[in-house]
């Protein structure tokens, strides 16, 4: 029988963490083993192609097992370890899990990206299947293969009539991405995909959406550490709310368990693998030693209520909003500093010239500017700032102003340590 146990909200917090690979500094080197695991362990690696500091599965990846090649990631798509697929948003997930995924498309079709490939399908069905006959004759296809017709540029919502197919494509199953090319989707047909990563991939027998549904709602609990129910659907888009029914029969079979969180009016769960882990959480014993930079797609702020519930971190991603309204800047990165996301920084690296630009840096207003926290950041900013090879911080506004004095001085004693 679980012993009942009773957390504070900081624990909680640790916890959390602890689940998702950023409580402790990386202990070993980077290995493509660890970045594998490192994605099974978050379940999904959420995709963004803003690169002005990393593009976010990169870096997301960097803040859990530290500085690595990111063609480790490439190489490990195009090898088939793992794949692409909509859940939460465009995600990296580990090919073991590609039937639970295929099986649950039906599940998914709420998502907005699902609906509008069905539709795209629907409604141009002789060119999609004119483009797969074209891929199943001549071999993967990129976006870039096809010249556009309708004399418009190629921005974000202006894509070509091939890549809304493409993307519609990918999207109901038919082709999958093979691997990218700097950055770029190279689509062939799924089976020839499949039939590469075989290996890596764990073939069971077809599963109903409802079956595969308390699936995703059990990793989503394990993935989070602890949370209550409100939290979990967001993880992988499962839709509404998940219901204390559908939580029973997993409390009942011991596959979760439930814990009472201070200040939480509602119950926590937490995955009964995860029980050591809980019990260090209840007797204070996990202490939080990482200090990092958080992609704003990183799976500890993607959903922003919990973010705002667990840290007291209200964040939103700017780079979607018009450049007179923002607060932060374009890009803004969460710090996470030993437990806490102590601030956010507005940066820049300019890979030519090899310096990392830090436009601005903003603590939180209840975190106190001191010298261990200079020092803490600007060894997480200049680890950063190694790993994209602009060894050169230059550092430009802070808030509060005064932070920037010892935050300067913690950047230099790291340039005269070198």
């Amino acid at each position: 029988m679980t012993p009942s146990l009773t957390l504070s909200e900081s624990q909680a917090r640790l916890l959390h963490l602890a689940a998702q690979g950023l409580l402790l500094a990386p202990r070993a080197k980077a290995t493509p083993a660890r970045l594998l695991a490192a994605i099974a362990r978050m379940e999904l690696l959420q995709i963004d192609t803003i690169h002005v500091v990393a593009r976010s599965p990169y870096l997301t990846l960097f803040s859990r097992i530290g500085a690595y090649p990111a063609l480790w990631l490439d190489r490990a798509l195009a090898r088939g370890q793992v794949f692409e697929t909509w859940a939460h948003e465009a995600c990296f997930a580990p090919m073991a899990d590609f039937d639970l995924h295929r099986d649950f498309r039906a599940g998914r079709m709420n998502h907005w990206a699902m609906r509008h490939a069905a539709r795209v399908r629907s409604t141009h069905r002789k060119e999609t299947d004119a483009l797969l006959a074209h891929v199943a004759e001549r071999g993967a296809v990129r976006s870039a293969d096809f010249e556009r017709s309708d004399g418009q540029s190629g921005g974000w919502w202006g894509w070509k009539a091939e890549k809304r197919w493409l993307e519609a494509l990918f999207g109901t199953g038919e082709l999958m991405v093979a691997r990218r090319d700097n950055f770029q989707r190279v689509y062939d047909l799924s089976p020839r995909v499949l039939q590469a990563a075989r290996r890596h991939r764990i073939e069971c027998e077809p599963q109903t959406p409802e079956a595969v549904k308390r699936e995703w709602i059990t990793r989503s609990i394990k993935a989070l550490g602890v949370t209550p129910a409100r939290w979990i659907a967001d993880y992988f888009r499962l839709g509404r709310q998940i219901t204390a029914d559908e939580l029973a029969p997993l409390l009942e079979a011991g596959v979760i368990f439930s814990v009472r969180v201070e200040g939480w009016d509602k119950p926590g769960y937490v995955h009964a693998d995860h029980l050591p882990l809980a019990q260090r959480a209840a007797k204070g014993a996990l202490r939080a030693t990482h200090t990092t930079l958080l992609s704003p797609f990183d799976p500890v702020v993607w959903d922003r209520a919990r973010a705002s519930a667990l840290f007291a971190f209200d964040y939103r991603i700017e780079c979607y909003t018009p450049e007179p309204k923002r607060r932060y800047g374009y890009f803004v990165l969460p710090l996470l500093r030993r437990g806490q996301l102590v601030g956010r920084l507005d940066a820049k690296a300019h890979r030519r010239e090899g310096r990392f630009e830090v436009k601005a840096l903003f603590l939180e207003d209840d975190v106190t500017g001191d010298e261990a926290l200079a020092t803490d950041l600007a060894a997480a900013i200049r680890h950063c700032a190694d790993w994209h090879g602009t060894p050169q911080v230059s550092l430009g506004r802070s808030e509060p102003r005064a932070f920037a004095v010892p935050l300067r001085r913690a950047l230099r004693a790291l340039d005269q340590s070198d």
